[in-house]
């Protein structure tokens, strides 16, 4: 019993090691994922290694091949397609919720955390994704679902994957109001105008991915089934999807 929990433990730190690595882009999709260079660097066996990336491929972050390997997933157009009509769904209840339900304390902390978001898309890059999930977090909790809210969190883990694509912008560009207009509109308590809100906000985030994510959707057509563990060969394979017209 004693070994059983201990395995399990491991394999929870491996899968939260690399769950992390791959949500902040230090592990990029296409990928190749060593079971022995991630056992290596956190002192355990294959097994518990193992088990955590197959948790991370059942999850949607992670995809195998036979002989091969495991690789960071690249997402297909229908894969993203098919998020985002999920993830609508998800949180234009959660808004319509929220406008009915939330308490004051609710209402403010949402407030100071657009702002925040809004401000770190065009000064902090490194800071935005926990601050943008976590934003969304606050939203889902303030809808007082707890299903609800557990299902939201887990779409937010694909689409992180693929918000650390880089975004190009501005120099001197000002913050957006993307986030504190979306929440001015939640926090005035109207169910209606709070869901289509939400819908219209995560229709933008999605045709945002979808275009960042063209270079993408061209190498998973060119590579599919090819997996480079050469660091230097996945970064070519890259720039030639990316030539691809």
């Amino acid at each position: 019993m004693k070994e059983s929990v201990v395995a399990s433990s491991l394999a929870a730190e491996a899968y939260a090691f690399v769950r992390h690595r791959i949500l902040r882009g230090e592990l990029s999709m296409g990928q190749v994922i060593s079971r022995r260079k991630v056992a290596a660097e956190l002192g355990m066996s294959f097994l518990p290694v193992s088990e955590a990336l197959l948790r991370l491929e059942f999850e949607g972050l992670l995809e195998s091949r036979p002989r091969a390997g495991t690789r960071v997933r690249i997402p297909s157009r229908e894969d993203v397609r098919g998020h985002y009509i999920v993830r609508e769904a998800l949180e234009a209840q959660a808004a319509r919720l929220f406008a009915v339900v939330a308490t004051p304390e609710d209402r403010a902390d949402v407030q100071k955390l657009a702002a925040r978001v809004d401000a770190m898309s065009v000064s902090d890059a490194s800071q935005y994704l926990p601050a943008h999930e976590k934003l969304h977090r606050r939203i889902a909790e303030g809808a007082r679902c707890p299903a609800l809210s557990s299902a939201i969190e887990k779409t937010h883990a694909l689409a992180s994957t693929w918000f650390c694509v880089t975004r190009q912008t501005s120099e001197g560009e000002p913050p957006p109001r993307r986030h504190q207009d979306l929440v001015d509109i939640l926090v005035a308590g109207d169910p209606d105008a709070a869901g289509e809100a939400m819908r219209q906000h995560v229709a933008r985030s999605f045709e945002n991915a979808m275009e960042r994510l063209k270079p993408y959707f061209r190498l998973r057509k060119a590579y599919g089934k090819t997996f480079f563990r050469s660091e230097k060969r996945q970064k070519k394979q890259l720039i030639d999807a990316s030539a691809l017209n």
